[in-house]
């Protein structure tokens, strides 16, 4: 590695997993949760936050708890995968809050699509006001959650620390 790689020691990467698993956690819990005082911890994370590693803070909602019930994958084709049509259906997915993921894919499909409706009726809408009047889509498939078996929001990280290139951080 160069002068321009990060490392990350074993207590970045438990910090990096405490707050994978609490955002909420106080400084002070954090600190203590990690082994070191207040201070130095605080300092670590602001250090994490600066160097782009902690991308947000959210909070976690059950879906359905909030009448969300329907989970379905979209695997969307588009006529043409050319910059244009690839841009405009790319801003048409993103100003719509039912798609929870989106992919550009390789393989059969350009896009996968995670969206999550209360009813079928939505989902219909979804797909025959919005989906099929983008610019460029060809052909749609959907593929029903029938239950979730895993959901993680959490990265898994090396315990023991990493170091990163600059060029792998910025996705090169």
């Amino acid at each position: 590695m160069n002068d321009t790689s990060l490392k990350l020691d074993r207590i970045d990467i438990a910090i990096l997993n405490q707050l994978q698993q609490n955002a909420r956690i106080t400084n002070a819990e954090l600190a203590r949760a990690v082994n070191l005082s207040p201070t130095p911890c605080f300092n670590r994370v602001k250090a994490l936050e600066k160097m782009g590693l902690i991308k947000q803070q959210v909070t976690l909602l059950n879906a359905e708890a909030l009448g969300l019930r329907i989970n379905v994958f979209i695997q969307v084709s588009l006529e043409k995968q050319v910059e244009d049509a690839l841009r405009r259906f790319e801003a048409a997915i993103d100003k719509r809050p039912e798609v929870m993921e989106c992919y550009l894919m390789t393989g059969d499909a350009d896009y996968l699509l995670r969206v999550v409706v209360p009813s079928m009726q939505s989902l219909e809408r979804f797909i025959l006001e919005q989906l099929t009047k983008i610019p460029g889509v060809s052909n749609i498939r959907s593929s029903f959650a029938l239950k979730q078996v895993r959901y993680r929001t959490a990265l898994p990280l090396p315990a023991g620390g990493l170091t990163l290139s600059v060029a792998e951080e910025e996705g090169e």
